[in-house]
């Protein structure tokens, strides 16, 4: 039997993988190069379009859970995410050309797979698992828009800028992890006060891009603001956000610092790297200026300058079933940012669910509605919870699991949160799949 997958994104690759390795056969639709979104730069799948990270890897934290998650599901993304790992501390980054090159090899590849290159415009009426994003095309929203009989939801999503590794000035610029956890991994550019007010008068006075009209009225993702927005809650907003200082010492001069620009890895060579939460909207003059007063990236070369896009997501609370399904029809299922999962993370752990959900329906076994105490189970029944009353796109975080009692004494521990946590989630996702195979 045939499966349609519409998007060969992180959630759509995932799913036609898990799909194709259980013997189905997949129609794996990508619109690009014949419709471009805007935001990708490649024709590959599974493009990284904003950060090249994953986030934690870290147990204790919850997109580390839901990684290790993933890896018990049989997920093949996160394998090929380690396979193409650069440094990046605690966190999972990668060289993002190497990432969707090799899965799109692997797509290319599958003999149960077919990539077909021509953009949909209605929802088959087939066994279908809809991935198109959040850059979805407007002919393929409206059918969307039909069957749903709702509105949309849109928010913005921003890109940081990317420069090269050989135009920063070293002099000023130094290697460290925060806390030395882990290999020197991100490249930190340190500002005292009267650096620091100055790069802030720059930010908040540089012109922005201004929106289109159809673009009005949109809200920002709250994890991936724009930096100038961030500014513009307060002066020392940065210095607590993705400017923060702490933990990250020049060991040459051994001062501690007002500020610290990070940049991260980008690509396998070392020769790319991102500046970590700069994410912009900014005119690409007014970002030139703003980097190059940065202490460390005065020459610096930028190869991609940050750019914000519109992105869309349905309201599954209403539409979707925890095993993502579509409660009008059960053959329909909706996995990826688009469902409201924040983050790459979330949107390959959905795609795996959605992959192995289809494969399970079509073989007539039971679905898997996972354990609230996991992270993609408490993820899922956030997301298609009815009694929302205002939903917006969530990530993994431990407030959408259910808590752990700690000792009065340790429950600030967040470490120790994490730990019981992630324990309690893995030993309930072995016993459920025990049970459920």
């Amino acid at each position: 039997m045939e499966v349609n997958v519409i998007g060969a994104g992180l959630a759509g690759s995932e799913a036609a993988l898990q799909l194709a390795k259980r013997g189905f056969k997949v129609n794996l639709y990508e619109m690009r190069p014949n419709v471009e979104t805007g935001a990708h730069t490649t024709h590959d799948c599974a493009e990284f379009v904003c950060s090249n990270s994953l986030g934690s890897y870290d147990i204790t934290n919850g997109s580390g859970l839901l990684k290790h998650e993933m890896e018990i599901l049989g997920g093949e993304l996160i394998e090929i995410a380690k396979a193409c790992s650069v440094p990046a501390g605690n966190a999972l980054a990668i060289d993002r050309h190497l990432f969707s090159q090799t899965v799109t090899k692997q797509i290319e590849e599958n003999p149960n797979i077919t990539l077909i290159r021509e953009e949909v415009t209605e929802i088959p009426e087939t066994p279908t698992i809809i991935a198109s994003g959040p850059l979805t095309s407007s002919k393929f929203t409206d059918a969307i828009k039909k069957f749903t009989k709702s509105e949309y939801l849109h928010f913005f999503d921003a890109i940081a800028p990317i420069v090269e590794i050989d135009s920063i000035n070293f002099d000023v610029a130094f290697w460290a992890s925060r806390y030395d956890k882990g290999e020197a991994s991100y490249i930190n550019c340190p500002m005292n006060k009267e650096q620091y007010e100055k790069f802030y008068n720059i930010l908040i006075n540089a012109p922005r891009i201004e929106q289109h009209d159809f673009e009005k009225g949109a809200k920002f993702f709250e994890s991936c603001l724009p930096i100038e927005v961030l500014a513009s809650r307060g002066v020392d907003t940065l210095r607590f956000g993705p400017m923060k200082p702490i933990g990250l010492i020049d060991k040459r001069t051994g001062e501690k610092n007002y500020a610290v620009v990070q940049l991260r890895q980008d690509n396998s060579a070392k020769t790319l790297f991102n500046l970590v939460g700069f994410q912009t909207n900014l005119k690409w003059g007014s970002q030139k200026e703003l980097l190059q007063n940065i202490p460390g990236l005065e020459n610096v070369n930028i190869v991609r300058y940050g750019v914000m896009h519109r992105n869309t997501f349905i309201n599954s609370p209403t539409l979707l079933k925890p095993t993502l399904q579509t409660r009008e029809r059960e053959d329909l299922f909706f996995a990826g940012q688009i469902t409201g999962t924040e983050g790459y993370t979330e949107s390959i752990a959905s795609g795996l669910l959605a992959g192995i959900n289809m494969a399970k329906l079509l073989s007539k076994e039971s679905l898997l509605d996972l354990p609230l105490d996991t992270m993609l189970g408490a993820l899922t029944h956030y997301i298609t919870n009815p009694e929302h009353d205002n939903f917006q796109p969530i990530n993994s975080n431990w407030g959408i699991v259910p808590p752990v009692e700690l000792p009065k004494k340790e429950r600030k521990n967040k470490k120790l949160k994490g730990e019981l946590m992630s324990n309690r989630a893995l030993e309930s996702l072995k016993n459920y799949l025990n049970s459920t195979f």
